[in-house]
């Protein structure tokens, strides 16, 4: 009766999402599909494509948003009206950009592993509640001119028990979840966040079975290590089913009060645990959906409103593993 019942809800799920209006983000080049592009209704919210470029619009589930703005890495900026919304959106490609063009590098040189370890929590109470409207990113330093090739980031996570009573005990069952991430690389720029080092898309799927972190491999990638730091940065793209496919979730939801209606974004799992054992501010965040804005340091006095920040939780601490090649 229980798998009667899980196959029903399938259904009801597909008939329910087959009778939305879908849209295709393509590549007006090439005529592909734009992965993961990100559509912004402006006000901090919005939704992402899934990986075959599709996402779902209806002025039932968003009444009040008119316009779309749609961006991707690689990609020129559009806005278009949601007024007769077109099944098909085609994206012009950056001439200035090289996701084109894929240059491979062989160092042919005996190299050294090394990892930087992530910091690793199970409380609740020192976790970032990941929600599609923000991007946090990590920034590393080069502390030689040694050449170095990133190989795997370790992006820690925590895993909740089932039950609260419980959530003290390492053998509890866990909060299962399913949920998709990009992943992206920037160059310094003077500090912040600059130009991708990477256009192409990188995305992982994590459950509660990869344990209290994720190794994502990177080494197909041949991101050599910059000579003044990159940052890695982490977004959530929403829930995935089974096979790792995006669900057309609405990402927030409205709380009517007596001045109106308010958009609280959806909180995803899993948690990002936050460390107070960095001393430097190496966390950086910003809210993907609204146009233009800037990065901002994850730290006290740069108006961020975080628990976290008032018990000097500065930094979500992401590893990293990289190969440092020897002089010949």
């Amino acid at each position: 009766m229980h798998q009667l019942n899980k196959y029903l809800t399938g259904v009801l799920i597909c008939i329910v999402v087959s009778g939305f209006a879908q849209t295709k983000v393509l590549s007006n080049e090439t005529k592909y599909p734009v992965s993961y592009a990100t559509i912004s209704f402006g006000d901090g919210q919005g939704i992402f494509a899934d990986d075959e470029g599709d996402f779902i619009f209806t002025k039932k589930l968003y009444p009040d948003v008119d316009s779309l703005f749609i961006s991707a890495l690689g990609f020129k900026d559009k806005s278009i009206a949601t007024v007769n919304l077109p099944k098909t959106i085609f994206l012009d490609t950056e001439t200035n950009t090289l996701d084109e063009i894929v240059i491979r590098t062989t160092i042919n040189k005996k190299f050294k592993k090394e990892t930087l370890k992530p910091y690793l929590d199970d409380d609740y109470y020192k976790c970032w509640l990941p929600t599609i409207e923000s991007e946090i990113a990590v920034f590393f330093a080069n502390e030689d001119d040694k050449l170095k090739k990133i190989t795997s980031v370790l992006f820690p996570i925590t895993l909740e028990s089932r039950d609260w009573k419980k959530r003290k005990r390492s053998n509890a069952d866990k909060r299962a979840f399913s949920t998709l991430f990009k992943v992206k690389f920037y160059a310094n720029d003077d500090g912040y966040p600059g130009e991708p080092l990477v256009y192409s898309n990188i995305v992982f799927r994590a459950t509660e079975k990869n344990g209290d972190e994720f190794q994502l491999d990177v080494s197909e990638h041949d991101i050599i290590f910059p000579e003044n730091g990159f940052f890695v940065s982490l977004q959530v793209l929403g829930y995935t089913d089974t096979k790792g496919k995006l669900l057309p979730n609405k990402k927030y939801k409205e709380i009517k009060g007596k001045s109106g209606t308010v958009k609280i974004p959806t909180n995803f799992r899993p948690l990002l645990p936050f460390t107070d054992e960095i001393d430097s501010y190496r966390t950086y965040i910003k809210r993907v959906f609204i146009n233009g804005n800037n990065w901002v340091q994850f730290k006290k006095g740069n108006g961020i409103e975080s628990s976290l920040l008032r018990t000097n939780l500065n930094n979500y601490g992401v590893g990293i593993s990289y190969n440092i090649y020897k002089d010949e």
